[in-house]
């Protein structure tokens, strides 16, 4: 597998974009330049799908310029027949679609108290698309993984070194595991994003796509899978994307994982003028990881009150759902202070406050939008 610099001239003649580029064709927002971070002004959603160039783009390292004749994606580990696919020969196999959303694990680290370090996300590091690609489970079925396996660890070509403490020394890749079970459930290696090959900031030539897990594990550009029998203990498993889960002794450090049930209101925004005495449509998205989002409730009066919001649309495992509310706006100008909250088919609601245990991950407590009535 052959990588280069991240401002060098991929085979197909492309270069990566960098930040100003691919913010600017798509009116996104730059959270950070150098890795390029952007966001989706999640109050300009309009549709169950998300557009490519309006989806998220998350990177911990440059974006790696792939040379595609000499990519290789390596199944190896501790399975009876390792083996490497060429892009041609990886998008000859039999493929699926799912349509799943997908969102940072930091979405909404802007509204921590006190505030966190990392991208600094409000609500648009999260979005849905149709993803087509060669299921997990058939490229294992055929290294022909061995017993006592645990774990399918995925890795990326981006690298690079980790700024702060603790740290390995020099650079390093991305990369992540799944447990087996999940690996070989509904995983795929994506080629494709809404009917169109992957961008480079989107992972090409192929990336990990997880169902219902936060989108560290959708690992981009990748090179290698790998099977093990004991459990990964990578940067990004361990020390990155970690939280504390309480047990019966002490609390222990965790990988982050399945998305929490969360709701965010698209329209009105922060601090958005609202005619006073006028219908008002409050709409937005709510989603959940292993299950479905069956309620989502709005209160237009800082949470003391709550009404039921429209779901929009039927359930699609995975992704989120579409929900809106009319609110007779009050006629007296003033301010008001609005809110939304969801349940899923597993009774979990989103809590008030955040879990302090989920340090800048995890965010999925009630977000007040304040607004003035005029």
């Amino acid at each position: 597998m052959t990588t280069k610099s991240d401002n060098s001239t991929r085979a197909d003649g492309r270069r990566p974009a960098d930040a100003e580029t691919l913010a600017s064709s798509a009116g996104m927002i730059v959270r950070e330049k150098n890795p390029v971070n952007l966001e989706m002004p999640f109050g300009e959603i309009d549709g169950f799908i998300t557009p490519a160039d309006r989806f998220y783009v998350r990177c911990h390292h440059p974006i790696p310029a792939i040379d595609i004749d000499a990519w290789r994606l390596k199944i190896e580990g501790d399975v009876e027949s390792p083996f490497e696919l060429s892009y041609a020969e990886l998008s000859e196999m039999a493929t699926r679609t799912i349509t799943t959303t997908m969102e940072c694990a930091g979405n909404g680290r802007v509204f921590l108290e006190p505030q966190r370090d990392g991208a600094q996300w409000e609500a648009g590091a999260v979005g849905t698309a149709e993803w087509t690609g060669v299921p997990l489970a058939d490229l294992l079925a055929r290294a022909g993984v061995r017993d006592g396996v645990r774990e399918v660890i995925l890795q990326g070509a981006d690298e690079g070194e980790i700024k702060d403490p603790p740290r390995p020394a020099g650079k390093i890749h991305f990369a992540r595991s799944l447990p087996l079970g999940k690996a070989n459930d509904d995983v795929l290696i994506a080629l494709r994003m809404n009917g169109e090959k992957l961008s480079p900031a989107h992972g090409f030539p192929a990336r990990a796509v997880v169902p219902g897990w936060y989108g560290m594990a959708a690992v981009k550009w990748l090179t290698e899978i790998v099977a093990t029998r004991e459990p990964f203990q990578g940067y990004y498993q361990t020390i990155d994307y970690a939280y504390w889960k309480r047990g019966p002794a002490s609390p222990v450090l965790t990988p982050v994982r399945e998305m929490r049930i969360k709701s965010q209101i698209a329209r009105p925004e922060y601090a958005e003028n609202v005619p006073a005495g006028q219908p008002y449509r409050v709409h937005g998205a709510a989603w959940t990881g292993g299950a479905e989002v069956t309620k989502v409730e709005v209160s237009t009066d800082g949470g003391t009150t709550w009404h039921d919001a429209r779901l929009v649309g039927d359930p699609v495992p995975d992704a989120w759902r579409l929900w809106e509310y009319e609110w007779d706006v009050p006629a007296k100008p003033g301010k008001a202070v609005l809110m939304a909250r969801a349940t899923d088919s597993e009774g979990r609601t989103q809590p008030a406050r955040h879990d302090e245990d989920g340090g800048s991950y995890l965010i999925h407590h009630w977000i007040p939008i304040e607004v003035e009535i005029r």
